[in-house]
């Protein structure tokens, strides 16, 4: 039985968001952190979702990500669980989508659990762009939107926020969230 609600919430603006809108050029900056703004941004969507039901919350393994998971939902009156996801990690394109190895992650965010991730979960295939990264198909995310939504139809819970990433959640769900924006999806 599919979730009856599924929440999708983009992170608060990262400080590679900030310097790629600056300068339109990659900063160079693997797995941005939240910016003040971005910080603000999460304690506003964390007042909104006070009285919102969640009994799960999925979030990709990248900091952005983690960070305004934990600042929305730890201690939320609902007490969800959280499971960490790299299906619904961004499509590489960029430096800030370069992630870290679980034994990074797990020393930072240790009541979450990183033991099902490969030591190189992002995108890592293929040949070098000019950017000096190896570039995800979209066809490759394409086929990660699938699998996510099966992934989705699969859970026994009811109430699922999942929190992730603007281009992810535009070909998820057809629409561009601003940081910290929401919308739901129907399965």
């Amino acid at each position: 039985m599919p979730p009856h609600t599924i929440l999708c919430i983009r992170h608060g603006q990262s400080t590679a968001n900030v310097a790629y809108d600056e300068t339109g050029v990659d900063p160079g900056v693997p797995d941005a952190r939240l910016t003040p703004t971005g910080e603000a941004q999460v304690r506003e969507a964390r007042e909104r979702l006070r009285d919102h039901p969640v009994d799960l919350v999925v979030v990709t393994p990248l900091t952005r990500a983690l960070q305004t998971a934990l600042g929305i939902f730890q201690g939320h009156r609902s007490r969800p669980r959280f499971v960490v996801e790299a299906l619904h990690r961004e499509r590489l394109e960029g430096s800030g989508d370069v992630g870290r190895a679980p034994a990074h992650l797990v020393a930072e965010y240790p009541t979450l659990d990183f033991d099902h991730l490969d030591e190189v979960w992002w995108h890592a295939q293929g040949e070098v762009g000019a950017n000096g990264l190896q570039v995800e198909p979209l066809d490759t995310t394409l086929a990660r939107v699938e699998l996510f939504r099966a992934f989705l139809s699969g859970r026994p819970e009811r109430h699922v926020a999942v929190v992730g990433h603007g281009t992810f959640f535009f070909h998820l769900t057809g629409v561009f969230l601003p940081n910290c924006g929401m919308t739901e999806l129907a399965l």
